[in-house]
């Protein structure tokens, strides 16, 4: 176990509950109503990246991102912890595309839910908070809009979350609550 790994995990939590505060603050509406909003604040809480403290996790990442080493079985080790986890966390965006077995088939980018959404803007989010810089993820989400796969409507969503952060960014001085 390497405590900086611990630490990093602590401290990602931590900024995506940050950033989902902030929502509770400054975008109410997100939410269809307060027991929408505890619902999601619930997920967030108590079950966001738990997959990264499970055997099928936890060392992989640890020795990819903290090992010093990156040799052929680190990164093997890192790639399936990574399939485990996308495929145990729907808040992520890799959870949703279907790769079929048909050819003429092929990827359909299935729609997320809202509470998904919002935890994947929250997650996507929390590494501004960690450089202090709020505004960060819209040119996070501007360099990999066109290879994110998302479906029409999950995009939308998106994008008019992002576009009403900005907005309320240009209308308030914002800063950061450390």
């Amino acid at each position: 176990m390497s405590q900086k790994y611990d630490e990093y995990l602590k401290e990602h939590i931590t900024n995506v509950v940050k950033a989902f505060n902030w929502f509770k603050e400054y975008m109410p509406t997100l939410f269809l109503d307060e027991n929408d909003m505890n619902e999601i604040e619930h997920q967030i809480t108590t079950s966001h990246d738990k997959s990264k403290f499970t055997q099928e996790e936890y060392e992989a990442y640890d020795k990819y991102f903290y090992g010093g080493n990156k040799s052929y079985d680190v990164i093997r080790n890192f790639n399936n912890a990574w399939l485990h986890h996308i495929h145990n966390n729907p808040h992520h965006w890799q959870h949703w595309v279907l790769l079929n077995d048909e050819p003429d088939e092929g990827e359909i980018f299935l729609e997320m839910p809202d509470n998904y959404i919002i935890e994947m803007i929250c997650d996507w989010w929390s590494f501004s908070w960690k450089k202090g810089d709020l505004t960060e993820i819209f040119s996070w989400y501007n360099e990999r809009k066109d290879y994110i796969k998302l479906g029409p409507d999950t995009r939308e969503k998106v994008e008019g979350i992002l576009e009403s952060m900005k907005k309320i960014f240009n209308d308030k001085l914002i800063v950061v609550k450390k």
